[in-house]
């Protein structure tokens, strides 16, 4: 007997039916390790600040913009990344991501200037770019709307809190007993593992018909804030009002004005200005740009703090850092169940609330204060705010978009957190500096007060975003959770 032949329409059929997907935890696993590895840079080079100073003799403006170079090249391309993941394949923009992200840490490592370690570290922001916005997407994309996706968030904010954790004791360990390179270059060996289990785990998929790429907007808005941060810097040694303080900063404006009118007539915008039509994206990212003002420059001060006024070592600082990351862990593994529970909003200010209220204790710190009654309190109260609070913030902001927008807008949600903080970043040690040299310079006196003085302006800040979020944030009813999911 014959063989039949295939109707058209079944040999269609049959093409069409997909490969078998991946398993979900895998799918998981290789996203939070993408931005585990993200979030890691950015704590274990925290720690090393000092060293870098001493070794390559970093200036106070040099040192902070090892910090500002990765920040703001972050924040600039995130939107480039996230549009490219949406055109291009998630997993290819990943794997493209997270190669220049781990080249990028090689020539950091081996950096013997102080402008090849900037640079390293402004090429590692790009690449984080690319890589943070996919690692959001792949969640966005795979898990449905609801208890499953905000658990798959909350566990994505964990493990970018975990690497806090890791970074800060990591970069402790390899600082002291072998050199600050070793901050970067671990990322290497670590990189190369992810790079493998991605390949072999991911499948590959788009939502975007196009392949034509915003690259002026990306530009545009990175110079942009880029010339606003350096603004804000000139204005501690010739203040507000001096040429050199007031040409960087109309620049900036000029050029983030410029590319508000590029995306506004530009056919496939890196930006679509429609978005901030739906109400939870708008309010969320604004809240997201002020938070980060406040935020991100708790690492940055209470690592100075640390081992330049309470003298302590790289190991003992990445040891002091366990509690404020294990809090932020506990809050962002918490508030997906408490989402089941109470309006997403409420727990957004709740979180908030309780950051400020941490960051306020924070504040009082001093040249003779002690772990336990200056520092653990703080750290647990702030840091537990803070993972209540993003979890919400970052379910409220992906929300209300189309699916072939997804690594849009979870570009945006970073863009508007790396923005907020490179600028808060910029404030804050220009206030700081101010306030210690108003005392009489460099002593653990003088240091102290003007750390301090940071944690009163982030306070504000913060409080300022919990206003933001009780009259910009629409409510969220909460969402029962499913039994099984992930």
């Amino acid at each position: 007997m014959s063989t039949p032949t295939p109707l058209p329409s079944e040999t269609a059929a049959a093409a069409r039916i997909p490969r078998a997907s991946p398993p979900i935890w895998a799918v998981l696993l290789a996203a939070c390790a993408g931005q585990f590895l993200v979030v890691l840079d950015i704590s274990v080079v925290n720690v090393a600040l000092p060293s870098m100073r001493t070794d390559l003799g970093l200036g106070g403006t040099a040192l902070q913009w090892v910090v500002n170079a990765y920040a703001l090249t972050f924040a600039g391309f995130l939107l480039l990344g996230g549009r490219a993941a949406d055109l291009f394949g998630r997993k290819r923009v990943f794997l493209a991501g997270l190669g220049l992200f781990t080249a990028a840490s090689l020539a950091g490592g081996v950096a013997q200037e102080p402008w090849q370690l900037i640079a390293a570290r402004a090429l590692q922001g790009i690449g984080a770019a690319v890589l943070s916005p996919a690692t959001l997407t792949i969640l966005t994309t795979t898990f449905p709307t609801g208890s499953a996706r905000n658990r798959a968030i909350g566990t994505w904010t964990a493990v970018g809190a975990g690497g806090g954790a890791a970074g800060a004791l990591v970069g402790g360990v390899l600082t002291e007993y072998l050199s600050w390179r070793w901050v970067l270059l671990v990322n290497v060996p670590v990189g190369i593992v992810v790079l493998v289990a991605a390949a072999v785990w991911l499948t590959e998929g788009r939502s975007g018909a196009a392949r034509r790429l915003d690259a002026p907007g990306a530009v545009l808005v990175t110079a942009g804030v880029a010339a606003l941060a350096y603004g804000i810097v000139q204005t501690e040694p010739h203040g507000w009002t001096a040429a050199a303080s007031l040409g960087p900063l109309l620049a900036g404006l000029v050029l983030l004005a410029v590319f508000l009118a590029v995306e506004a007539r530009t056919e496939e915008p890196l930006m679509p200005l429609r978005l901030f039509r739906i109400r939870a994206v708008s309010a969320a990212n604004a809240v997201m740009v002020v938070c980060g003002g406040g935020m991100f420059a708790m690492w940055y001060f209470m690592t100075l703090y640390l081992q330049n006024v309470l003298h302590y070592s790289p190991v003992k600082a990445g040891l002091a850092f366990l509690p404020h990351s294990l809090s932020i862990v506990l809050g962002s593994k918490l508030a997906p169940r408490l989402m089941a529970r109470v309006d997403g909003k409420l727990l957004a200010i709740a979180g908030g609330s309780l950051a400020v209220v941490g960051y306020a204790w924070q504040s009082r710190m001093g040249a003779d204060g002690t772990y336990v009654g200056t520092v653990l309190g703080p750290a647990i109260i702030m840091s537990l705010g803070s993972g209540l609070l993003m979890t919400p913030l970052a379910a409220s902001a992906t929300s209300g978009a189309a699916p072939s927008e997804a690594g849009l807008v979870s570009g945006l949600v970073n863009t508007s957190r790396q923005i907020g903080g490179a600028l808060g970043l910029t404030v804050l040690a220009t206030v700081a500096a101010e306030r210690i040299t108003a005392h009489g310079g460099a002593g653990p006196e003088a240091l102290a007060a003007g750390y301090g003085r940071a944690f009163v302006v982030a306070t504000g800040i913060i409080a300022a975003a919990v206003v933001l979020m009780a009259v910009l944030l629409p409510r969220t009813p909460a969402v029962a959770v499913t039994r099984g999911s992930s």
